[in-house]
This record gives C-alpha cells, structure tokens and sequence, in this order.
C-alpha cells in the first residue's frame, strides 16, 4: 500500500503536464515578444507617413521611371496607425515617384564614410560604400545597396588656419607643421624656408588647395 500511494502521486502529475501541454499547443503557442520593427513604428500614427520598415507594399517594377506611382500597402503586425480621419487602419495606399533605392538623390540615403583614401590625390580616389535608405522615403528594390562614392573625408584642418600660418610662420615650416607633414618643416625650418623661395611657393601652393593636410582629409 505505501508503494501504490507514491505511484499515484506521479500518475496525477503526468495527467496534469499532460494538460498543460495541450492547452498551449491549442492556444497557438503564441509569443509575447516585439517585433524589432515596431521600435521604429510610431503608434497611431498616419499610416501614409510610416517608415517603409513597418509595411508591407505591393510594388510594380513596371511603372515609367520618374514618374508618380500609387502602391496598395497593409501594415505589418503589431503595428497601429490611422487614416486623415483618426480612425483605425489597415490598408492604406502611398505615392511615390517610380524609381530604384540606388536612383534616389543623395540627400534621402546614409552612407558609411572612409577614412582610408586620399581625397587630395590626382585622379580623385572612390572608394565602395554600402548605403541606406532613409527611413521615411519610398523606393524600389533593396533599401541597402553598395555605391562607389568619392572621399571626402576631413580630419579637422582648417584651410585658411594653414594659409595664415603660411603667410606669417611658413619661413618656420609652421603650415607644413600644422598640416602634419613633419619632415617638410623640418626642411624649411633648416633652411629658413629655402631662403623664403620655398615659403612662397607654399603660400601659393595652400592659396590654391594643391597642398593638405598629410592624413589624405579634405581641409573644412
């Protein structure tokens, strides 16, 4: 009888994960956790002005480039928006003009930026970005895509700081200090600036941009 009592006692706890178990698979099972899309989705917003992470479109790659197109749109899950009229919405259409991601203007995508190249070299050097597009423009076709963008990069230099210097201190090598091209100053410190024949050729040479700063930057 003492054996049969602990027999029971598990014979119930079975019956009871056994319950459990079917009331979660019948209830769906679903997960409490947020979309990392909502972080983005302003709720009960204008559902026309929601960032294109938020919805989903249907698209027509056939319509004529540059020119208005319409698009049928619903609202992804989780996320809450209305029409002109405060009420509650679903589908929704926007307008946009027709066009790929990567034709968009420069000012509605974000690059990443390099500081690797020279932007002073002759030809000027590109180098290959990757680009998104902003969250709030409508395109077509991916929304990240790669580019390949001049450098123009600026570690801080002043143009008109170094032409002063130039103009004053170049007989020290001041400019060429400051610009970081140390063995340059060296040089015409040495030489009281190549007996003033190579500080006026630097005056010159910074005046007209040919000369920056060593790190390969743009001067601001």
């Amino acid at each position: 009888a003492a054996g049969v009592r602990p027999l029971r006692g598990l014979r119930a706890l079975c019956r009871v994960l056994l319950f459990l178990s079917q009331f979660c698979i019948l209830s769906g099972g679903e997960s409490t956790e947020i979309p990392p899309y909502v972080m983005k989705c302003p709720s009960n917003g204008l559902c026309s002005r929601l960032p294109a992470d938020c919805i989903d479109c249907t698209t027509n790659f056939s319509c004529v480039y540059g020119k208005p197109v319409t698009f049928d749109c619903a609202v992804k899950p989780s996320v809450t928006c209305v029409d002109q009229d405060f009420k509650s919405q679903k589908n929704f259409i926007i307008n946009m003009t027709c066009r790929f991601c990567w034709q968009l203007p420069e000012t509605d995508y974000e690059c990443t930026n390099s500081t690797s190249c020279m932007t002073v070299s002759c030809p000027r050097q590109r180098y290959p970005a990757n680009c998104t597009v902003r969250d709030h423009v409508h395109c077509l076709g991916n929304r990240t895509f790669p580019k390949m963008l001049y450098c123009n990069w600026t570690g801080g230099y002043k143009w008109s700081t170094a032409l002063a210097l130039s103009i004053t201190l170049g007989g020290f090598g001041a400019d060429r200090f400051y610009l970081g091209q140390w063995r340059e100053g060296l040089g015409k410190l040495f030489s009281f600036g190549g007996l003033g024949i190579w500080t006026l050729i630097d005056v010159l040479l910074i005046g007209v941009g040919y000369v920056g700063p060593a790190d390969g930057s743009l001067y601001i």
